[in-house]
């Protein structure tokens, strides 16, 4: 067992590996309990604002801080991972014809290549100190990965409560390995927002009820991705032609002027048919072919039918009576949330002018 304070040397010769690894931000935090963080997660849970994800709720102990999860936990080595975007996340603004993916989505699934470096990375740090225990983590543990990437000094929780580095903007996906080593930590990144309000302002449907707080109930993220029946009525309008997550906030960062797409890894590049897909092709497709166009991406997750679903309200706000025909045969859907959205879009077409 490992028990001294490791020096920064072994923290100097981590940070390079992770570099080697394709990593491009690196930081090491405690696994102990923050009260502040804690208290933060409990007052977001207490209000609601994670709406139907129930396993924020059902593991607040184990995400309260690294330790509730692994009691054997000294450290966190938090990383990051650029996939910082070549072209303009808001282009499709104005052609509702087309589909707007978020910009994660439209390379390979992120949890598969992060958690292989990461992965990779661990067994290096195992064989450059025996008897060093480690877990690996990448968006589906209890892990609070944006708060600890803050506490790690790799960047900090802006407005849009997202991690912002100061070298590679909004644009990163974010992993975190526990270990039983005693790392000497970081210092917390300090807030660089200052007055700017862009990320607030810009949200479609105002999901921040003030800066640093996100009600997930109104996020089009949650609203397209997360939550698994009918979009409520008040948001279907807002979600413009967005069908899978949402960049707004994210593209409007002025901090993303030091982001730059060679930082990015390839696998992150953007697939050609993901980049402006066409809602009429995309209405199109039953589930192996949804199964086929999305093998490799993280869009599988949510499967055919809420991705449909997503496709109608967009099909519903196009104002395109071209698809009208498309949307009118999913009215008969099997699935009655496909049904009710192609109801919903046929008579928001019908009705246009």
């Amino acid at each position: 067992m490992v028990n001294a304070p490791l020096t920064s040397g072994l923290a100097g010769r981590i940070a390079a590996e992770a570099e080697a690894l394709g990593f491009a931000a690196c930081g090491f935090a405690g696994a102990g309990e923050d009260p502040l963080r804690a208290a933060r997660l409990e007052q977001w849970l207490g209000e609601g604002h994670h709406g139907t994800m129930e396993w924020m709720e059902t593991r607040r102990k184990h995400r309260r801080s690294p330790q509730g999860l692994w009691p054997e936990a000294k450290s966190v080595i938090a990383l990051g991972m650029s996939y910082a975007p070549a072209h303009d996340p808001l282009a499709l603004e104005g052609s509702p014809a087309l589909a707007r993916i978020s910009v994660y989505a439209q390379g390979k699934d992120y949890h598969d290549v992060v958690k292989k470096r990461l992965k990779a990375l661990a067994r290096w740090l195992v064989e450059e100190v025996p008897g060093a225990q480690v877990k690996v983590f990448v968006d589906t543990a209890p892990v609070m990965e944006k708060p600890l990437g803050e506490a790690a000094g790799i960047g900090w929780q802006g407005k849009h409560t997202n991690l912002v580095s100061p070298t590679h903007g909004s644009w990163l996906f974010l992993g975190a390995i526990y270990t039983t080593l005693d790392l000497t930590p970081a210092e917390p990144h300090r807030d660089q927002c200052g007055s700017c309000r862009a990320c607030v302002d810009a949200c479609p449907t105002d999901a921040f009820p003030a800066p640093y707080q996100l009600d997930a109930r109104r996020c089009i993220s949650y609203l397209t991705i997360e939550h698994k029946g009918p979009v409520p009525e008040e948001f279907r309008a807002a979600l413009g032609n967005r069908i899978y997550g949402c960049d707004d906030c994210l593209a409007v960062c002025p901090w993303n002027k030091f982001a730059s797409a060679a930082q990015a890894m390839k696998e992150f590049l953007p697939r050609a048919e993901l980049i402006a897909p066409r809602l009429g092709e995309l209405l199109a497709l039953d589930d192996a072919g949804f199964r086929a166009l999305f093998s490799g991406s993280p869009i599988k997750r949510i499967g055919r039918d809420r991705f449909i679903r997503n496709c109608l309200y967009a099909a519903g706000n196009s104002g395109n009576a071209a698809l009208a025909g498309l949307v009118e045969g999913l009215t008969r859907d099997p699935d009655p949330v496909v049904a009710d959205a192609a109801r919903w879009a046929l008579d928001r077409l019908r009705s246009d002018p």
